[in-house]
C-alpha cells in the first residue's frame, strides 16, 4: 500500500504544482462568428510521477458565435483519456465540458485536467504526444502536447 502512496502523493504534487500555460497549438473553425470558432492554446503534460497515469492541461478558446462541447479526448499514448473536474478539492470523471461562445474552457492544476489512463509508454520531458479532441458540433482538433517536467510552472516557465 505504502508504494502506491508515493506515487500518488507525487501526482498530487505535479498537478498542485502545475497551472494552465505552455505551448500555442490551434486548429481552425467558423470565421463568421455564427457558428463555434475553436482552437487549443497552453497545451502540455508534467511528465508522469506514475508508469501508468499521467495528467495533461490546455486551453480550449470559442471566438464563434455558438457554443459547443468537448465531448471526449483520446491519444495514441494512452488506452484512455477522461475529462475531471476538481470542485473543492474533490475529483470527479464527468463525461462533457461546455465550450461557451466567445469564451473558452480551461484546463489547469486544481481545475478541470484530462487524465491520461494506462499509459502505454511512459512520456519523457521534451516528447510531444498527440491528442484528438472531439466535440458535439465542431469537427475534431488535433493537439501536440509537449511533456514539460513534472514541476512546470507555466507562471514562471519551470
Amino acid at each position: 500500500m505504502r508504494r502506491l502512496a508515493v506515487p500518488a502523493a507525487a501526482l498530487a504534487a505535479a498537478l498542485a504544482l502545475a497551472g494552465c500555460g505552455g505551448s500555442d497549438d490551434s486548429a481552425g473553425g467558423s470565421k463568421d462568428g455564427s457558428k463555434a470558432n475553436l482552437s487549443v492554446s497552453s497545451s502540455y503534460m508534467p511528465q508522469p510521477v506514475s508508469a501508468d497515469m499521467a495528467a495533461g492541461f490546455l486551453t480550449v478558446v470559442n471566438k464563434g458565435g455558438t457554443k459547443d462541447e468537448l465531448t471526449s479526448v483520446s491519444s495514441d499514448v494512452a488506452d484512455r483519456v477522461t475529462l475531471h473536474s476538481t470542485t473543492g478539492g474533490s475529483m470527479q470523471e464527468v463525461t462533457s465540458f461546455a465550450v461557451p461562445a466567445h469564451g473558452q474552457l480551461v484546463f489547469n492544476s486544481g481545475g478541470n485536467h484530462l487524465m491520461f489512463e494506462k499509459l502505454k509508454r511512459e512520456p519523457k520531458q521534451g516528447d510531444t504526444i498527440t491528442l484528438r479532441l472531439s466535440f458535439a458540433e465542431s469537427g475534431p482538433l488535433t493537439v501536440e502536447m509537449p511533456v514539460k517536467s513534472a514541476t512546470y510552472n507555466p507562471s514562471t516557465g519551470h
